[in-house]
């Protein structure tokens, strides 16, 4: 029978939906099927919950295990028609269906809303007890003081208790952040003496974006940028002369103005221009009025959506005030900000210690990249990404500060920046930006390097030059400790990326070369493919380095290594240079780690299928089995990773870059937001074990 958790709040507004996301993130982490199931939901239709869509987009759950029950509505019939045992029989049954495919399932309850909220209470009560699970109370704090949430708390236990409720939680949610520590000396320890957590309130939660405000007000775009994702965080209603509303406007802010002020229109265009004046969310012109076409023409070029709004101010304004965003509209950004509230804020292994899972059998790639999210955010280091003139370096960090993956610096000029991250709409409060050229670390940078490289003929005065490169600047920070790790390559070359590294960071001592592997994500499994990206013509000495620097990174990431050294040839069937070269590197490896498990020369076929393999090398550990595979050179695997990834629809992390002193990764120029995310989590996980000086 599967396990299952009953989210339900227990006062109005809670955020409820927030803890639902928290927990499908840690079960996912935590049980191979997890299933998500909302009773009653206040959609009219159970298919179009937002919920359910979020969790089946976020975590691909079927909509056999991620679902609705029935309508609020058709629920209210229902207990208006004493059926009550009906609601109750179609949950069970449900629930059942979504058992059998699921180890663990999340039941979420009703919002708790209107003057049914005293029926709803006692509705998730008796539907919690009939799916025979353990309730997760969520008390919403959201403008109480802290003796009125610990009374808040209080009285869900009580009530609670006198329905026979097993609680296996207390939650606290939307708390003032300035209240937080209050909140937990007010609180008052239940029976079992567990914690009770308190989350505080997110802004950028509720904040709604232009889209939304636009798919809400059904506004028609008439110009200006296409990016919608931009948070709204205030309203500015144009009424007055430009001079004075400029002294307003404040970055992000939404201009409402009448469609024929083309003063405020040209105003609120410039200053999006300029690196001195902030950049607006987005402008509406009201009233029905088009602008003058010159105006228009220039309101094209506007870094920021133009929309049209038939009403007057006064009626725009009010209906953007009453737009309120919430996490299940499933924004990458607002759901980055949910669960770092959550990390920062749940100690999740706790939690889940009262609730006994299934161990996982199978490492799927969504698990396996939560992990690494998880594993990263569990000792926090410093990464610094040089490319802070690329958007997606900058919106990736935004979503990494906002998941309290890692502490971040951003290295470019920083008006520049700035202006780059306010035009595409990206928030970088909370991220050090640092520009190379005017940062009081280029000196020492630039004396280091000198005293590094002299003897290649490099002066004091050609260093400083270098450290304007913020390659070289990044990589020095790194190499003297300021940050842990190193992440570029957005908009550079592999080479760009690598030459100050080994100029003076250098290999790890017992490290002969630099390599490189690929973590490839299968349906069920991670396998490790090196050297995909670097070295074009290993000797058999680098490919066992190769080799055996696999392994480490291998286990590193949980995937325990199991060495294939791939050939045309397997065993001792075939010969020829490159057949033998490989034959002497497995030779080579086992001699320098005869603990590994090493297998060379194999073909490919023999490694993975232990069909193959129990006719071809009956009495080998890895044949069949093999997790790591060592191609010969680059050219065989660059395209039998690039093969797999597209064919096999394999998800390649990576190259994670390994043999260096210090942690420091490569990015492909036509890398992705999540791509960058994903190797900053793998490069702030390979500084787990270093140490770091005060920024």
């Amino acid at each position: 029978m599967a396990r299952g958790i009953y989210v339900s709040a227990t006062t109005p507004g809670s955020g409820k939906t927030l803890v639902s996301l928290g927990l499908a993130d840690a079960l996912h982490r935590r049980a191979d099927r997890i299933g998500f199931f909302r009773p009653i939901t206040s959609a009219a239709d159970p298919e179009s919950d937002p919920t359910v869509a979020m969790l089946r987009r976020i975590y691909g759950l079927s909509p056999e295990v991620c679902r609705a029950g029935m309508s609020s509505s058709e629920a209210r019939m229902l207990l208006a028609a004493g059926k009550r045992e009906e609601i109750d029989a179609r949950a069970v049954e449900i629930f059942s269906e979504i058992a059998k495919n699921a180890d663990v399932i999340i039941v979420e309850g009703t919002d708790l809303t209107g003057q049914d909220a005293a029926v709803e209470f006692d509705l998730n009560a008796r539907l919690a007890n009939n799916l025979g699970l353990p309730m997760l109370a969520v008390v919403g704090a959201r403008g109480l003081a802290a003796a009125e949430v610990a009374d808040a708390v209080d009285v869900a236990r009580k009530e609670l208790a006198s329905v026979n409720c097993s609680l296996l939680a207390m939650m606290v949610n939307r708390a003032d952040p300035a209240n937080m520590e209050a909140i937990a000396a007010a609180i008052r320890p239940g029976h079992s003496h567990r914690p009770v957590y308190a989350i505080p309130e997110i802004d950028e939660i509720s904040r709604p974006t232009v889209g939304e405000v636009a798919a809400a007000l059904s506004l028609r775009q008439m110009a200006g940028s296409s990016e919608l994702d931009r948070d709204v965080h205030a309203i500015k209603v144009a009424a007055m002369t430009v001079g004075n509303f400029l002294s307003q406007l404040q970055a992000n802010d939404l201009v409402i103005v009448p469609g024929d002020r083309a003063d405020v229109m040209v105003a609120t265009l410039a200053s999006a221009f300029s690196p001195e004046f902030p950049v607006p969310s987005g402008m509406i012109l009201t009233g029905g009025l088009a602008p003058d076409p010159h105006v228009l023409t220039f309101l094209a070029h506007a870094p920021f959506p133009v929309f049209a709004h038939d009403g007057d101010t006064f009626r725009a304004a009010q209906e953007v005030s009453e737009v309120r965003s919430e996490i299940t509209t499933g924004q990458r950004r607002k759901v980055a900000a949910a669960m770092g509230a959550w990390a920062r804020s749940v100690d999740e292994s706790e939690l889940l210690e009262r609730l006994t899972l299934p161990r996982p059998a199978t490492m799927t790639p969504l698990r396996f990249l939560h992990e690494l999210i998880e594993r990263a955010r569990s000792e926090r280091k410093h990464v610094v990404l040089p490319e802070g003139n690329d958007s997606r370096v900058l919106a990736a960090a935004e979503i990494l500060h906002r998941r309290d993956v890692c502490e971040l610096t951003v290295l470019g000029s920083v008006s520049a920046v700035e202006e780059l991250a306010a035009s595409h709409g990206i928030d970088l409060n909370g991220i050090n930006i640092v520009d190379p050229a005017l940062s009081p670390l280029r000196e020492a940078f630039a004396v280091e390097y000198h005293r590094l490289r002299a003897h290649k003929g490099i002066d004091l005065a050609h260093a400083r030059e270098v450290m304007l490169d913020g390659s070289y600047f990044g990589t020095m920070m790194v190499q003297l400790g300021h940050v842990d790790g190193m992440v570029s390559g957005a908009a550079h070359t592999t080479a760009n990326t690598i030459r100050p590294a080994l100029e003076f960071v250098k290999t790890r001592p017992g490290a002969k070369i630099v390599s490189s592997v690929f973590l490839m994500l299968l349906a069920d499994r991670v396998l490790v493919y090196g050297d995909c990206a670097v070295n074009p013509e290993p000797n058999e000495e680098q490919l066992a380095d190769i080799a055996i620097a696999s392994a480490a990174t291998a286990a590193q990431f949980g995937v325990e290594p199991r060495i294939a050294m791939l050939s045309y040839s397997t065993g001792g069937s075939g010969s020829g240079e490159a057949v033998d070269a490989v034959r002497r590197a497995t030779e080579l490896a086992r001699a320098a780690r005869p603990d590994l498990a090493i297998e060379g020369p194999i073909q490919y076929d023999a490694a993975v299928d232990v069909s193959i393999a129990a006719s071809k090398l009956p009495a080998s550990a890895v044949a069949g089995q093999a997790t790591v595979f060592i191609f010969p050179d680059l050219n065989t695997g660059n395209n039998t990773y690039k093969a797999v990834q597209q064919s096999a629809g394999a998800v390649a992390v990576g190259p994670v870059l390994q043999g260096l002193n210090k942690p420091i990764n490569d990015l492909s120029r036509g890398c992705t937001v999540e791509d960058i995310v994903n190797t900053v989590a793998i490069t702030a996980i390979q500084a787990q074990t270093s140490q770091v000086k005060d920024f």
